[in-house]
């Protein structure tokens, strides 16, 4: 369905160079507990839960077969905890799945073989990559020694112009590139959109846009409503952090960023079907050559939607079984 307002790109108050470093921390720290906290009754799992559970869904078994690389990846956000939430699924599945006999009559060597195959592959555990414009090591380096499948680059990295080291490094072992965009692709202009997508359809074999906002009427709620939880919650969140509970409640610079960011951010978020045009029109020779999915998924109960694209190579898509 077409969304009721057209794509406004107007400005985000924590993009600005004028707000502070100190306030636009916190309001990322917001931001971050958005992804990964659960709320009793409210919510069946976290956002960043809910990704992880996408991507296993609709790549498939092929799933495990990509690294996948944050190219804005902010303070860390919710990549490590996607991470985390689909090797860990990746293992227990694995641990739980039943290994086909050989010895069975409707059973081949080869069909036995695929299968041992493709359970050692979910087995072993995918590969995570934080990257920036703007790297923020100190959070990454802290993140990444948490998990032995999450890395960072340390350096600049534009997602326009994917340093080709990064590509081919990501691509060892066979290993095919899959591009996360979490809370980041309506970020972009039309130009610099299709410049990223013409740099993905070049070096990676898919890419994926996840946003917590729409161009619709319940986004709009969920924005308001997230404010109300802000208030509510952040004790429980930033008991230890006097100075962030007094920009919340004293001086409340926290709370009002994130609810008028998400409103501008609804408005600016662009449908699947915007999504495909900027990647057909994009100048890459093979562009028509990838398949478009999406869909929406409740994360907050009841009206808060994460919407999400899904797009990969025609070849590797026909890898889902």
């Amino acid at each position: 369905m077409a969304p009721w307002i057209p794509r406004l790109h107007l400005f985000e108050i924590a993009d600005q160079s004028w707000f502070p470093p100190l306030l636009r921390a916190y309001v990322q720290t917001g931001l971050t507990h958005t992804w990964t906290t659960k709320l009793p009754v409210l919510q069946s799992c976290s956002p960043a839960t809910l990704v992880a559970n996408i991507l296993r869904r609709e790549l498939g078994t092929s799933v495990s077969s990509y690294a996948y690389i944050d190219f804005c990846a902010g303070a860390g956000g919710p990549t490590p905890y996607i991470e985390q939430a689909l090797n860990q699924q990746l293992s227990s599945s694995s641990s739980t799945s039943p290994t086909p006999s050989s010895s069975s009559a409707s059973s081949t060597y080869a069909a036995v073989a695929a299968a041992q195959n493709g359970q050692r592959r979910e087995g072993e555990g995918v590969k995570f990559v934080l990257t920036d414009l703007h790297p923020h090591v100190e959070s990454w380096e802290k993140a990444a020694s948490a998990s032995p499948h999450l890395t960072y680059v340390s350096t600049s990295v534009d997602a326009a112009a994917a340093p080709p080291e990064l590509i081919m490094q990501s691509k060892a072992g066979g290993k095919g590139v899959f591009r996360l965009f979490n809370l980041a692709f309506h970020h972009f202009d039309d130009g610099l959109a299709r410049a990223i997508l013409k740099n993905t359809v070049e070096t990676s074999d898919g890419f994926g846009i996840f946003e917590l906002q729409s161009r619709t009427f319940s986004s709009f709620v969920s924005c308001m409503l997230f404010g109300f939880f802000i208030l509510i919650i952040a004790p429980l969140l930033y008991w230890w952090s006097p100075q962030i509970l007094f920009f919340v409640y004293i001086v409340p610079i926290v709370p009002f960023v994130l609810v008028f960011d998400g409103l501008i951010s609804s408005l600016r978020t662009r449908t699947a079907d915007e999504v495909e045009v900027l990647l057909r029109t994009c100048g890459a020779s093979d562009a028509m050559d990838w398949v478009v999915h999406s869909g929406s998924e409740t994360f907050l109960w009841p009206s808060g939607h994460l919407t999400w694209i899904i797009c990969t190579k025609k070849s590797e898509r026909q890898m889902k079984p």
